[in-house]
């Protein structure tokens, strides 16, 4: 899963004891670094070898015309994608002429550590030169969380036995529209994928992006700025550089409108280093001139300078201290699981700690996977862990889809549709999605925004922002559901049902489904809770109200409908197998046979066109068995098992959103082993690259799912109603598992072990929880232990579909699995294809010939 020998379990750091090319892209991932706003990735200063020289700034992007095929009314217009800014990370060193590059280079001795207890990422090696020199370098790399559009980055080089000449030559670099001398193009992947089509990666932007508006140099001071060619935003980079050396040495520049270089030549003495520290600012805006960015910069770096450079080293361990106080999660004995937890809850603070308002991208600021999207992947999977931990970061989160409303609006109308649709991917507010299949028809993202408002509501006590901002959301998105859904009658002509048609849910093996479970179950939680919300407002009879009404034209009989709507929202199940059908039609396809697919065609997307996937019962991720968690409250605990068993053989896993949930659902219904099989699958999904594109930046929205994976599967902690409660399941192999919570203001630090939970609450209000039902009170610096007994249900194995094989359906006919093959269909079997030769009045599903990975 992950090579020891190479990266040895450390609990506060990731270290790489040797280099290598041949996965450079996942190690930039795995050491990259970022604070939400701006992100370098883990390349090497020498600036030579990668997968992908990266410097993201969220939000900033580019806009392009989307070409479809066969163009429609409605279909998204205007694509998206994320810019990469110019490069500062290159700091290349030269000994007698000598370049230090990894492919030739005798390395006699590496390190590369990624510290999470103090922000920064060092690499520290021993070269021996072509003329037998021994030369120390060390070079430390931080992205400051106080300064968000600081960047810093320190080099040492020592020529530890001779005198010799040493020349280090620093760069700001446009790699968005060129490339050095040493190429920037991505390098083949470690060889599991081809290189090729993948739907997952960034879009590449032919024609120049980056437009310049001024470059200069000023002393050892260089800024480049541009405009962004379609989109209008523009950026500025400014970079000061400091020397700090007994030896003799000598600065010449250069600039030029996509380059910057301060070149440095020491007469190194034998023992004595040579330092340069770049200090970096990067400043973004949608509208304001380039001009005004570089004097932003100025200021930055005026004020940086002024306060020293050890101070942000500093300030950066004294965030980093804070941070793990209010956030970290701890199995005992555990080095090796523990090491991997943290680095998951580290690239959450990557993602999101200085986004600031704008969204969390699903690659963070890590990589360029996605084109720098925002998805649902932040309200679902990311913002529980910011709202228990960092509560301002969820807020600022939720702020982003409170701003995304206008658009939202537009596009509602734009679908014939009321109120807002937020869009399924997007950077900029407006959808992104060439494929409404997958995309613009998964109309829950509503729902799991609204979902998001509630439970950050619940969990701080927000009200300023529920009544200020909060409520406009839910009140526009329970708007959409009144349209978009219809009501059945009776024979009398009374309303019975409540149904939405022609929508997507989680699962994107299966589209353009009516009734899909995950999203009537969440599209009845958005209606009740904006309509509970409108009249707690109402009877208040307040500002906050008459201001509402204002503002959203509330006509005050919309809650009425809305609470009826809810209450009459078709829920499918099915009394013959005593399971929830994902959807009205999910039953009647043939079931896809995943125990017998050959690995070699798995991820199915890339091996199999999406209508052969569509006819099957397969699932790309967790759909009905994601709706039992987060509405859990509305399922019975019979219900649970029989849906988890049924849905979990039919599974892929091929989308990393997928394991986490699994392990949840696994451990509450008493699969233990196999929740901890699936939680190691989620934790390792980057570490271990097992879906085999970490290289093109982190899976954050997985990062996030395993802190849930952690808290609410093993800890069992849930917050259905608003009501604090747990039902631990703690692995037999684990001792203990202890994480903090911040419930409406009160830290609590929760302790389970095999025979008791232990809640103890610092400085705050009373906190009542309840642990399986029984009711309990914890006072403000005190601590409360509960007895447990046992760790709820256990049951071995996994499931396995074969069970329900041969199974009767609802119309009489039988369940069975099969692989799609290129066959005949005939009443007695199947007749295989020769050469294509042959005829048959049925065809079945054909498995792509051509490989497009």
């Amino acid at each position: 899963m992950i090579d020891r020998d190479r990266f040895p379990v450390d609990p506060w750091r990731l270290v790489e004891t040797s280099v290598s090319l041949d996965d450079i892209g996942v190690s930039e991932t795995l050491f990259a670094l970022g604070n939400g706003y701006l992100g370098l990735r883990g390349n090497h200063p020498e600036g030579r070898f990668a997968h992908e020289h990266g410097t993201f700034v969220n939000g900033l992007h580019e806009v392009f015309p989307i070409r479809h095929a066969e163009q429609a009314y409605g279909f998204a217009e205007v694509g998206q994608t994320i810019v990469n800014a110019p490069d500062a990370k290159v700091m290349r060193v030269y000994v007698d002429d000598e370049p230090l590059s990894f492919d030739i280079a005798d390395i006699r001795e590496y390190e590369r550590v990624l510290d999470f207890r103090t922000g920064v990422l060092t690499r520290r090696l021993r070269w021996a030169t072509p003329s037998g020199k021994s030369v120390l370098i060390t070079a430390e790399r931080m992205v400051s969380f106080e300064e968000k559009h600081v960047a810093v980055l320190r080099l040492t080089v020592t020529v530890e036995d001779a005198d010799a000449p040493v020349t280090i030559d620093c760069q700001l670099l446009n790699r968005q529209d060129g490339e050095d001398v040493y190429g920037g193009a991505p390098t083949p992947a470690s060889g599991k994928i081809k290189a090729g089509f993948d739907p997952r990666r960034a879009e590449r932007i032919a024609d120049r992006v980056l437009q310049p508006q001024e470059y200069w140099q000023d002393g050892l001071r260089s800024a480049l700025a541009y405009r962004v060619t379609s989109s209008g935003m523009t950026l500025a980079v400014v970079a000061d550089h400091i020397v700090d050396t007994a030896n003799e040495f000598s600065a010449r520049s250069l600039v030029e409108p996509d380059i910057a270089k301060n070149v440095f030549r020491v007469q190194a003495k034998a023992g004595v280093p040579v330092t340069v520290t770049k200090l970096v600012s990067y400043h973004t805006s949608r509208g304001v001139p380039a001009r005004e960015l570089v004097d932003r910069g100025r200021r930055t770096l005026d004020r940086v300078a002024a306060e020293g450079v050890d101070e942000q080293f500093r300030r950066q361990a004294a965030w980093c201290a804070a941070f793990w106080k209010r956030s970290d999660v701890v199995i005992e004995g555990r080095d090796d699981l523990q090491q991997a937890v943290r680095w998951c809850l580290w690239q959450l603070a990557q993602a999101a700690s200085r986004a600031d308002g704008l969204g969390v991208p699903a690659k963070g600021v890590s990589g360029s996977g996605y084109s720098g999207h925002y998805f649902w992947d932040t309200e679902i999977y990311v913002l529980p862990f910011l709202m228990y931990t960092s509560p301002q970061w969820a807020r600022n989160a939720l702020r982003m889809r409170y701003l995304m409303l206008p658009a939202g609006r537009k596009r509602a109308a734009q679908l014939n549709e009321a109120g807002t649709l937020f869009p399924w991917r997007t950077i900029n507010g407006e959808e992104a999605s060439a494929y409404y299949a997958a995309g613009t028809a998964q109309y829950h993202i509503n729902a799991d925004v609204s979902f998001a408002v509630g439970k950050y509501v619940r969990a701080t006590g927000d009200e300023d922002f529920l009544r200020r901002e909060g409520v406009d959301i839910l009140v526009e998105t329970a708007r959409l559901w009144t349209t978009l859904g219809f009501w059945r009658f009776t024979e009398t002509g009374d309303p019975e049902s409540f149904h939405i048609h022609g929508v997507t849910g989680p699962d994107e093996y299966t589209t353009v489904v009516n009734d899909n479970l995950f999203t009537n179950v969440m599209a009845r939680y958005n209606l009740r809770l904006a309509a509970r919300v409108v009249h707690e407002l109402a009877e208040e009879g307040g500002e906050d109200y008459r201001l509402l009404v204002d503002r959203l034209g509330l006509d005050p009989a919309e809650p009425a409908t809305w609470e009826e709507a809810a209450s009459a929202m078709h829920i499918p199940y099915s009394e013959t197998l005593g399971i929830h059908p994902q959807d009205a039609v999910f039953l009647s396809r043939e079931v896809w046979d995943l125990e017998n697919t050959p690995k070699e065609q798995r991820p199915l997307l890339l091996h199999f066109h999406p209508l052969v996937i569509y006819r099957y019962q397969v699932l790309k991720q967790a759909d009905v068995v994601l709706a039992l968690f987060l509405q859990g409250n509305h399922f019975t605990p019979d219900e649970k098992l029989a849906d988890f068993e049924y849905y979990d053989p039919l599974t892929t896993g091929d989308s990393t959103l997928s394991a986490v949930v699994q392990s949840i659902l696994a451990a509450e219904v008493g699969y233990q082993d196999l929740a901890l099989e699936y939680f190691r699958e989620s934790l390792f999904v980057d570490l271990g690259d097992l879906h085999h594109n970490a290289a093109d930046g982190v899976h954050v929205a997985s990062a996030g799912g395993v802190w849930t994976a952690l808290v609410c599967g093993f800890g069992g902690m849930r917050d259905h109603f608003g009501d604090l409660s747990f039902d631990p399941r703690l692995p037999e192999s684990w001792p203990s598992l202890s994480f903090p919570l911040l419930w409406r203001g009160t830290p609590l630090q929760v302790t389970v072990t095999r025979d008791a939970l232990t809640v103890a609450a610092g400085a705050g209000d009373a906190v009542d929880f309840s642990v399986r039902g029984r009711p309990h009170t914890v006072a403000g610096g005190e601590t409360v232990v509960v007895p447990l007994a046992g760790q709820g249900p256990l049951r071995p194995g996994r499931p396995t579909w074969r069970r329900f094989d041969e199974t009767v359906r609802e119309d009489g006919t039988l369940l069975s699995a099969s692989v799609p093959t290129a066959t005949v269909s005939t009443a007695t079997g199947t007749i295989p294809i020769v050469d294509g030769v042959g005829a048959a009045p049925v065809v079945e599903e054909a498995s792509p010939t051509l490989d497009v990975t």
